[in-house]
């Protein structure tokens, strides 16, 4: 609990209202960056900043990196991001015509994983993770909807490293919706969300520094 005392000048009631917006900011709830149609709850930053760091230059160092892969009219594409695949059990996880199996879990990713299941109130068995060495690398328009995902499953995306815009479109009326993730935040995709929504990470050049994205999914059993 914070204790704010009253303010006995001009400066001391500037820094009670500053100590009151941030302290009404961390007991917001998360935010549904959706109109309908699904849910996209942002919870924002949800590690310190040295945790943040920590995970960061961790999971950089320690996680076995590979190139994406992908079959495009019969013809295999590698990408200039880099993928990896955790989870509970050996689980194969199918995307992009491309089949990779699970690699047991790291100690870090363990902890990363109890606190988004503390944080979201969901349980997760398995973590696609992204690294894009830059803003000029991205992600296209797609949903998160293969047959071994949990139907209607969470998603939990967090974000460690640069600041990247983050965009939804509807299937249907193909309106937009873009949001910009913070480094160490927690964006929690449920329910119909896969079914009416595909989403995107836009390249840009402005952007120069790396970002690891981790996706902490529900596999369903195989």
């Amino acid at each position: 609990m914070v204790s704010i005392s009253e303010p006995t000048s001009a400066s001391d009631q500037v820094v009670r209202l500053l100590a009151l917006d941030l302290f009404d900011l961390l007991l917001d709830p998360p935010i549904n960056i959706l109109p309908k149609d699904g849910s996209a709850h942002y919870h924002g930053v949800v590690f310190s900043e040295e945790e943040t760091e920590h995970y960061l230059q961790s999971l950089l160092a320690e996680i076995e990196w590979k190139s994406d892969e992908a079959i495009v009219f019969n013809k295999r594409i590698v990408t200039r991001r880099k993928v990896a695949w955790y989870a509970d059990q050996p689980f194969d996880y199918t995307y992009s015509k491309v089949t990779r199996t699970a690699l047991p879990w790291t100690s870090n990713l363990i902890d990363l994983k109890n606190k988004i299941e503390e944080v979201s109130g969901e349980t997760f068995n398995s973590c696609l993770l992204n690294l894009y060495h830059s803003g000029e690398e991205g992600m296209s328009w797609h949903s998160d909807s293969e047959k071994q995902l949990k139907r209607n499953g969470a998603i939990a995306s967090v974000s460690l490293g640069a600041e990247r815009q983050f965009c939804f479109k509807h299937k249907q009326t193909k309106e937009t919706h873009c949001s910009v993730l913070q480094h160490g935040s927690l964006l929690v995709m449920k329910g119909v969300t896969q079914t009416h929504w595909m989403h995107r990470l836009p390249p840009t050049k402005k952007v120069k520094q790396s970002r690891v994205n981790l996706t902490f999914r529900t596999i369903v059993a195989q």
